[in-house]
């Protein structure tokens, strides 16, 4: 680690977890689980209509992770902590969306629109490459184009 993490970030690490554990979320976290990996906006829409409770789960679960992910983003928190921390939800919410991002910004018109998200989920799957070359094409890949197929 280039700069070794502080009780600081550890008493993050752990606040994060337990918001994780609250009911609403903890529901919202099991739908997006189960939903397939987003290809287009237009089947995103179809899944997750606006003023449905799948929408609502979709904003929760994908907002949480990018406010998380903007404590790394900004060097609030260290990245290497949070990726060592089990933040693997993080990966598998990006990959989920990441197809659809571009659409997503271009309809809201906002540009930097889950940017966090964007940011730290391609840091965290370059760190995991570099720690783990053979994970991501042997174990994660598939199984997100399994989830919701």
């Amino acid at each position: 680690m280039k700069t070794p993490p502080t009780y600081d970030d550890a008493n993050l690490i752990l606040k994060l977890y337990d918001l994780r554990r609250e009911p609403r979320l903890r529901d919202a976290r099991k739908w997006f689980g189960a939903a397939p990996q987003f290809q287009s906006r237009e089947e995103w829409l179809k899944l997750c209509p606006p003023g449905s409770d799948e929408n609502a789960s979709f904003r929760m679960v994908v907002t949480y992770w990018d406010m998380a992910a903007s404590f790394v983003a900004t060097g609030v928190l260290n990245p290497e902590l949070f990726y060592r921390a089990n933040n693997l939800e993080l990966l598998f919410v990006w990959e989920k969306i990441r197809i659809i991002l571009p659409e997503l910004r271009a309809a809201s018109k906002n540009l930097i629109q889950y940017r966090h998200l964007e940011e730290v989920g391609k840091s965290f799957l370059a760190y995991m490459k570099a720690n783990a070359p053979d994970w991501y094409e042997q174990s994660f890949a598939p199984m997100i184009a399994k989830v919701g197929r």
